[in-house]
């Protein structure tokens, strides 16, 4: 019992301040649509269009902090903190290269991604300049996934929780001051953002310089430990690529039951996201005490922090389906006027509940085994979750019932085929030995 109550002190010590820099990076999405909609309709929509492809290539590079916190946190179980280090500056200069490449591309595809989206005529103008400056910002952000990423893996959640928090509040400043200040519109809100997402890279960038300088870690790139990092980094980008590819799966079958269910579904997924967010601070310490205590070698430590911490994912969504089931009625009024919409929301609501604790239990589990470092069972987990899932969907789209009724079946699919698959697929793996790799 006194070994369970100091493991909930250590999970509590990672996963409160993870789970407040998870809730305020949002924040940045939010603050812009906040500020651009006061500008008219055509600027928030053209805004918003840009925001999603910004977030699917953010999205697509989040192996960038999981691989490194593993790979730091296993070095430093180990007792090597200059080798941890290493890992870590290399996941830096990765991140870099990356966002540059991925701006490079990006960059003169912007029209042609904001019209494939779908925004209208009036608002594309508006989404391109939005996209096309804030793309300057990816090498930043990919950076600050890569250096919070190697905090956590020194079991540090404080540091980026701190930084996180002050570049939403220097974001809210700098936006109001270009946007309504200045009067350079959407413009104006990218630049905004890239300003803070350089000043956040470069404070993260210090810290960890610091770090590296006190263990005797080189800060020169290694274009072998890059290599390396990139290679490591594939699995999980595999990973989370199916998960996205599941997302948009779901978003289409949606949009087949009708515009009323179609923005029912898409208030119920800014709720599951949100949810999401706060069951993925376990999964954050998940990986950070997991890849420490393999590092040590200390399987049986392992064994009961796992339990420790699926216990805590179980009761963590208990907790939240509650409270969902209790504001399920109110839920979609919050959002929309029309009554059809917040039937939707009230009814699909339901099922969201109802699968927080499988996804509770799921996402602790796969932060479990991305701290262990098992990349290639997650890659192909998520492979095989994904070739459950799709005939599912499919079977939506050929028997369509429609409306509301037809929301709540989408909703049932993903709760039952696609996170069940995904409970399935990570709880045999838990019952083997594989994933138990100790050492650096």
């Amino acid at each position: 019992m006194a070994a369970d109550r100091s493991l909930n002190r250590e999970i509590l010590r990672l996963a409160v301040p993870a789970l407040g820099a998870l809730l305020a990076e949002p924040a940045f999405l939010l603050v812009d649509a906040a500020i651009v909609g006061h500008l008219g309709t055509d600027q928030l929509a053209g805004v918003g269009v840009a925001s999603v492809v910004l977030a699917t290539a953010v999205g697509l590079a989040v192996f960038l902090a999981y691989g490194t916190t593993a790979q730091v946190a296993r070095s430093l179980g180990a007792g090597d903190p200059a080798r941890a280090l290493e890992f870590g500056v290399a996941g830096l200069y990765l991140a870099a290269f990356l966002g540059l490449a991925t701006a490079a591309v990006l960059a003169p595809l912007a029209p042609v991604l904001v019209r494939g989206l779908g925004a209208p005529p009036g608002a594309a103008g508006y989404g391109t300049t939005f996209l096309l400056i804030s793309v300057a910002g990816l090498p930043a952000m990919l950076v600050v996934l890569a250096a919070t990423g190697v905090l956590r893996g020194l079991q540090d959640t404080r540091t980026p929780l701190w930084v996180a928090a002050g570049g939403a509040a220097v974001n809210v400043a700098l936006n109001v001051l270009f946007v309504l200040g200045f009067g350079w519109g959407v413009a104006g809100s990218a630049v905004g953002t890239v300003i803070t997402q350089y000043a956040m890279a470069a404070v993260l960038v210090t810290v960890v310089r610091r770090a590296a300088r006190q263990a005797g870690a080189g800060l020169r790139p290694h274009r072998g430990r890059i290599t390396g990092a990139g290679t490591a980094g594939i699995p999980l980008f595999v990973r989370t690529l199916t998960l996205r590819l599941a997302i948009v799966a779901t978003t289409v079958v949606a949009a087949r039951q009708g515009v009323a269910a179609l923005a029912a579904h898409q208030v119920l997924t800014a709720i599951w996201n949100f949810l999401a967010l706060g069951l993925d601070a376990l999964a954050i310490a998940a990986q950070a005490l997991t890849g420490r205590a393999l590092g040590q070698g200390n399987t049986v430590q392992v064994r009961r922090l796992t339990g420790v911490l699926l216990r805590w994912g179980l009761a963590a969504g208990a907790g939240v389906a509650v409270i969902v089931l209790a504001l399920s009625t109110v839920l979609g009024g919050v959002f929309s006027p029309d009554p059809t919409v917040r039937a939707a929301v009230a009814a699909a609501a339901i099922m969201v509940a109802l699968g927080q604790p499988l996804s509770g239990w799921v996402f602790v589990l796969d932060g479990v085994l991305i701290g262990a470092g098992d990349g290639r069972y997650l890659a192909w987990a998520g492979v095989g979750t994904l070739v459950v899932y799709l005939p599912a969907t499919a079977a939506l789209v050929i028997w369509p019932p429609g409306g509301t009724a037809g929301l709540v079946w989408l909703w049932v699919a993903f709760t039952v085929a696609f996170m069940g698959a995904r409970a399935l697929t990570l709880g045999l793996r838990l019952r083997s030995e594989a994933w138990l790799v100790t050492g650096a």
